[in-house]
């Protein structure tokens, strides 16, 4: 079991904020760190400084750490065009030496691309616009050298492009898709990730997800493997008053934590991360809210990674 760490810097986080996050993770022996594409805050929370961007954030940390991995959940695909956005991963897997993970979502929080300035179209469309998206970001990545790249569809046209730069890893970052969704996202996974991910469900919820990727990845005749990976809320304590002192600085209850997310003592973590194994999860994220709160990543790390 890998765990990961991942962060939401729109509810208020400097890049020095997360330059330190993300040096404690590579130091404490974290997988990788990974942070949300976000233009807004979400909540009762101030959000200072404000937001920072996804890809420049993630450039700057592939020059300040040299292990762990390093990507997002998930890119928003209506903030960016396909071609540039190519371009960005592209340099920052190169940047890091080849340590990027690509995860792309349709995009969902109306308020922030109204704050922007940023079209927001229907559900259905966003939908269109991802499915050519991963066609297209993979299809510039993997274009051999010397040949250029084209693509018509409906949202997107490419012509003569070179496809360049080329990431470091071969075929490109692996590809992240993740959410709950029923039909479109478990075919958009079979036919393009390499990591499937379910975000803050139950065990239960988690599980009736994965079989519905794998029955998708069944019925495309699918031979390589998927990772299946899930994201929770963490909130760790040593007793139940350090467990309600880091509850409290999120503005969470432990009773609803322990249900819904990564709530107790390392012990009670490492049982229920357990049981996400017994589903097949082979990678969990810990949303870490407080991060500024870096004795609960020490804590995470002694008592739960080390367990596992």
């Amino acid at each position: 079991m890998r765990l990961r760490i991942f962060t939401e810097p729109q509810q208020g986080a400097s890049y020095e904020t997360l330059l330190s996050v993300a040096k404690a993770t590579e130091d404490l022996g974290f997988d990788a760190f990974f942070r949300s594409d976000h233009y807004l805050k979400m909540g009762d929370v101030p959000g200072d400084p404000g937001p920072t961007d996804a890809w420049i954030t993630l450039a700057a940390l592939a020059r300040e750490t040299s292990r762990i991995r390093l990507g997002t959940l998930m890119t928003a695909a209506t903030f960016r065009y396909p071609g540039p956005l190519a371009i960005s991963v592209a340099q920052v897997d190169r940047m890091s030496g080849g340590r990027v993970d690509f995860g792309i979502g349709t995009g969902w929080f109306e308020e922030e691309h109204t704050a922007y300035g940023i079209p927001f179209p229907s559900l259905n469309e966003r939908f269109e616009r991802l499915e050519e998206q991963l066609e297209i970001i993979t299809g510039l990545w993997r274009t051999p050298a010397g040949s250029t790249y084209g693509f018509e569809g409906e949202h997107y046209t490419l012509a003569n492009s070179p496809a360049l730069p080329k990431p470091a890893q071969a075929e490109g970052p692996p590809v992240l898709i993740g959410g709950f969704g029923a039909k479109r996202t478990p075919r958009l996974a079979a036919a393009y990730a390499d990591e499937y991910n379910v975000p803050f469900h139950k065990l239960g919820d988690t599980g009736t997800a994965f079989g519905r990727v794998r029955a998708a990845c069944e019925n495309a005749g699918r031979t390589r493997p998927m990772v299946y990976s899930a994201a929770q809320v963490v909130c760790c304590g040593r007793d139940d008053a350090e467990i309600k002192r880091r509850a409290d600085a999120i503005g969470r209850d432990v009773d609803e934590l322990r249900e819904n997310g990564l709530a107790g003592t390392p012990a009670e973590l490492v049982d229920k991360i357990g049981e996400f194994a017994g589903l097949g999860a082979e990678c969990v994220y810990l949303q870490v809210l407080d991060l500024h709160d870096l004795d609960h990543l020490e804590l995470l790390a002694f008592e739960v990674l080390n367990r596992l």
